[in-house]
């Protein structure tokens, strides 16, 4: 195969998302609106209360009335909007014709949006935030009420600008073109009127690290299998992490057969692209401080699978290039770490390799030596994600010594028939861990079902022959999810360690809120929210 060597998906892997800028003041006198760089202005408006008649106004919205001299009450009854979260609605105003004519909103920007904010939540406001990046795509500029509502407290306010910055950042995100690198048309720079102040604007930061690593994660997992291999992902895993001044390991074939990872080894040699094992590690200036602890974070990285020997059906092949979701979620964590400054070390582990179909293919019924020397019979080629997670969990935990130990993995279709698409299948072996996390996946809107390690289950992973078998013997147990989760803690030593399985949210059939058709990136704000908030 001729690969392309330089791509438009490569320039994209790592670019940012559109500037949030702050702004303090009134709509009603903002000299923004006047500077002819603003193409839009967007006001909130509620839900109709008990008593109340039609939709109600959020700050800046009676402003904007007044300053265009529009009724905006009577534009909201007139198409019928609601209110509720995630609601838009463009009025665009039209130019005066001749000179003799003055309408109240000349040298205004041309466009009003009605954003609705439903009850104002975090959950609503990233749900407006998405709305508004949708319905003003490529402006030059957009300047928002939104989120800022007189008499919060300082930390609402911050939890609110936060909110609608992912929003309207993870809405704006498009997979780019292969020529150009770039999305058509491309987001607009969103201005937060009525805010300042460096709580908020740290808030403000925060949402975008974490949109960031959202575009990151979403970007690699994009990229079609023609270009991303092991080693092109192992490339900008390097550049990326030492652009950010974090240090970074590449293992190959050699390194990987000399240091005994067999799963790796075994999943990647079907392929003509060879595997590779990553590290990018993370270390702030206060990690000698006390309660500084040492998080570890595993992500599967199949570049493609096609289930090996046994084979998948074609249809579903299709998504497969996402299947490396894990290990793009992972990089971007660390990344994201070091941009908002965590107080705790962290660092990236990547396992990767292509599942194809090929001479040294390895087989059903073969005996494997993982990392550590655990033997594992394979019963199905199809579920090689477990074997390179179960090399790189071993190994972290003999090597890194890490206080907390996490892998993210698209790992398997039990999870979606369980949960669906809007919850990964959380599990544990501590249950604060386990709580912690499920937390920070209520506060960053990516939710997580906490699940049981079902001890009778743990038949399933035995086997006459070896140590483990990574796929259950007897189908008549079920709880597909459960039995990978119960291989993989045989790999972790006593370690806190939690498996986020993924196979559900990683992937979209299309536009909802803040997630986006195709990969979603799920996973990279949770992780990011569990990180600020450890103690």
């Amino acid at each position: 195969m001729v690969r392309p060597t330089t791509s438009g998906f490569t320039a994209a892997v790592g670019r940012t998302p559109p500037d949030v800028s702050l702004v303090g003041g009134a709509l009603v006198s903002s000299p923004l609106l006047t500077d002819g760089t603003v193409d839009a202005v967007a006001v909130p408006v509620a839900p109709a209360g008990p008593g109340d008649d039609g939709v109600q106004p959020r700050e800046g919205t009676a402003d904007a009335a007044v300053r265009y001299g529009v009724d905006l009450a009577e534009v909201a009854e007139r198409v019928k909007l609601t209110g509720a979260a995630g609601e838009a609605y463009v009025l665009q105003l039209p130019r005066p014709v001749g000179s003799a004519v003055t309408l109240p909103w000349d040298g205004l920007p041309p466009r009003l949006v009605l954003v609705g904010v439903g009850d104002g939540s975090p959950r609503d406001l990233r749900r407006a935030g998405a709305a508004l990046a949708r319905a003003t795509r490529g402006l030059r500029r957009v300047v928002t009420t939104v989120g800022a509502y007189a008499g919060q407290s300082s930390s609402d306010e911050a939890a609110a600008a936060r909110a609608l910055t992912e929003g309207y950042l993870l809405a704006a995100h498009r997979t780019p073109t292969l020529a150009t690198g770039r999305p058509d048309p491309e987001p607009a720079p969103l201005v937060l009127l009525g805010r300042d102040g460096t709580r908020v604007g740290a808030a403000v930061a925060l949402g975008r690290a974490a949109a960031r690593a959202t575009w990151l994660a979403r970007d690699l997992a994009a990229t079609p299998s023609s270009i991303k291999d092991p080693a092109w992902v192992a490339d900008q895993a390097r550049r990326l992490g030492r652009r950010a001044g974090l240090d970074v390991t590449v293992r190959g074939p050699r390194e990987l057969a000399a240091q005994g990872f067999g799963g790796i080894l075994a999943v990647g040699a079907g392929s003509a692209s060879p595997p590779r094992l990553v590290t990018v590690a993370y270390t702030p200036a206060t990690a000698s401080a006390s309660g500084t602890r040492h998080v570890v974070v595993v992500g599967k990285g199949i570049t493609y699978d096609t289930g090996g020997l046994s084979i998948k059906p074609r249809e579903a092949m299709v998504p497969m290039k996402t299947d490396m979701t894990g290990a793009a979620v992972a990089l971007a964590t660390v990344l994201a770490a070091a941009e908002a400054g965590v107080a705790h070390r962290v660092t990236a582990v990547l396992p990767l390799a292509e599942n194809h179909v090929g001479a040294a293919s390895y087989r059903p019924g073969d005996v494997l030596t993982l990392f550590g020397g655990t033997t594992v019979e394979i019963a199905n080629t199809d579920a090689e994600g477990r074997l390179v997670l179960a090399d790189a969990l071993a190994w972290a935990d003999a090597q890194l010594d890490p206080d907390v130990l996490l892998d993210v993995a698209t790992l398997t279709g039990a999870a979606t028939l369980g949960l669906g698409k809007q919850h990964a299948a959380l599990y544990g072996t501590d249950d604060d861990l386990v709580e912690a996390l499920a937390a920070a996946g209520e506060r960053s809107g990516e939710l997580a079902w906490p699940m049981p390690l079902v001890a009778e289950y743990e038949e399933a992973v035995g086997s006459d022959v070896a140590d483990l078998r990574h796929v259950p013997s007897d189908r008549r147990i079920g709880g597909g999810s459960i039995t990978a989760a119960l291989f993989l803690q045989h790999f972790v030593g006593q370690r806190r360690w939690a498996h986020l399985d993924i196979a559900g949210p990683a992937r979209s059939t299309g536009d909802r809120h803040e997630v986006t058709e195709g990969a979603t990136g799920y996973g990279a704000r949770l992780l990011l929210e569990y990180l600020t908030d450890l103690h």
